[in-house]
């Protein structure tokens, strides 16, 4: 890549425009316990709302993000929102989700970067960023923090929780951790328990940044414009962008064409560029200018250590905690989180007598059709609100 004017970080700061951004702030008294024994304090959790709470609160839906997601779900890019919402075309009037009917909140993650207490913020101690002082995080805490926001919010129980991808993990702790806060969930794209090779693809991402001397052991945000970690984040971008494609894609779109030759025009270069190079470089200088570093490494993370059967025996033994109607959908060519893991899901609660339903997204575009066949998305997420909603 060779552009060089890319900020230390893409991380969100108060003095930007806040967009559609709306703020909840825990009580300083009220330090926030996370899994691995330690406390954060002075939380603040960045959320987006769309339609409005009826007068007994039971039209709410949670959306929750992947990885590199926020609160931003749908919306024009605008000053604020450096991107169009994630799940435009799902989410609004009219749509599968509608916000006519329905209540709708999203709540950028803790531990990420685009309003919610993450790496970037101000340690409550200094008020410089906690870079490498921010603690490791699991799904579980995201979900307790969403949790104290759904209190703030005055929803005692959502009517359903929504999510892909990392979203799904959330879904399924908030399902198996606290059951009596959700009537319905729709886990897609996910898994009950990352898997030695979905760990292994995040390690090496990890591996990429931690590598990067521009990183600086997660000390970069004083970094001039370029002097920060981008190299290592691009990289790190790149190898999970393969992941949430499939090779038919990758085939069909650039096969084995050249973005540039050396002077003989042969290919032979040792530093000739395939097309399929060049759309990995566009991928990693999207996320640059809008992400950070060291949430990258922290979400990732957390995703690693994604295991709703962790301290509950077995899988078994968690999924029986979950007793809200279940909505599962799984896409043919996942090579990330293959349909396999839905399916898993769909049949350990069907055995346990829970009822749930599953459906499959025919599609060659991988992991990232949830957000690509809105079409065959929308279509089971509407139908399935629907029915619920008279039960």
């Amino acid at each position: 890549m060779a552009r060089h004017d890319y900020p230390a970080t893409g991380a969100w700061s108060v003095g930007q425009p806040v967009g559609n951004r709306q703020f909840a702030n825990f009580p300083s008294d009220r330090p926030f316990a996370l899994d691995g024994g330690k406390h954060l304090h002075d939380v603040t959790i960045a959320y987006e709302t769309w339609g409005s709470l009826n007068s007994d609160a039971t039209n709410a839906i949670l959306l929750c993000h992947a990885w590199t997601g926020d609160s931003h779900v749908a919306g024009p890019a605008r000053d604020g929102h450096p991107t169009p919402g994630w799940w435009e075309g799902i989410i609004g009037p009219g749509l599968a989700i509608d916000t006519n009917k329905w209540f709708v909140v999203c709540s950028n993650v803790i531990g990420g970067c685009q309003g919610s207490t993450g790496p970037a913020s101000p340690h409550p101690e200094d008020g410089k960023p906690y870079g490498s002082r921010f603690p490791v995080i699991t799904v579980r805490d995201m979900v307790r923090a969403q949790v104290r926001l759904s209190d703030m919010l005055g929803i005692a129980r959502w009517h359903s929780i929504v999510g892909g991808s990392m979203g799904g993990m959330q879904v399924l702790e908030w399902a198996v951790t606290f059951p009596d806060r959700v009537k319905t969930i729709i886990p897609v794209a996910t898994c009950a328990q990352s898997t030695a090779q979905q760990i292994a693809w995040g390690a090496i991402g990890r591996r990429a940044i931690a590598l990067d001397p521009k990183w600086r052991g997660g000390e970069y945000y004083e970094a001039e414009i370029g002097d920060g970690p981008w190299q290592g984040l691009s990289i790190a971008r790149s190898i999970a962008q393969v992941t949430f494609r499939s090779d038919n894609v990758f085939t069909e779109r650039f096969g084995r064409e050249l973005a540039d030759t050396d002077a003989d025009y042969n290919g032979l270069g040792l530093w000739d560029r395939f097309e399929v190079e060049g759309y990995l470089d566009h991928h990693g200088d999207r996320l640059i200018r809008r992400f950070d570093a060291n949430s990258y490494l922290i979400i990732g993370k957390a995703m690693d250590l994604h295991d709703i059967a962790r301290g509950r025996g077995t899988l078994e033994s968690a999924t029986k905690r979950i007793a809200a109607k279940t909505l599962i959908i799984g896409i043919s060519s996942d090579i990330l989180y293959p349909s396999y893991q839905q399916k898993q899901i769909h049949q350990m609660l069907t055995q346990q007598g829970t009822e749930s339903t599953y459906v499959e997204i025919d599609s060659p575009h991988g992991h990232d059709a949830f957000l690509i066949n809105l079409d065959q998305v929308g279509a089971p997420i509407r139908s399935f609100l629907e029915e619920s909603f008279n039960e």
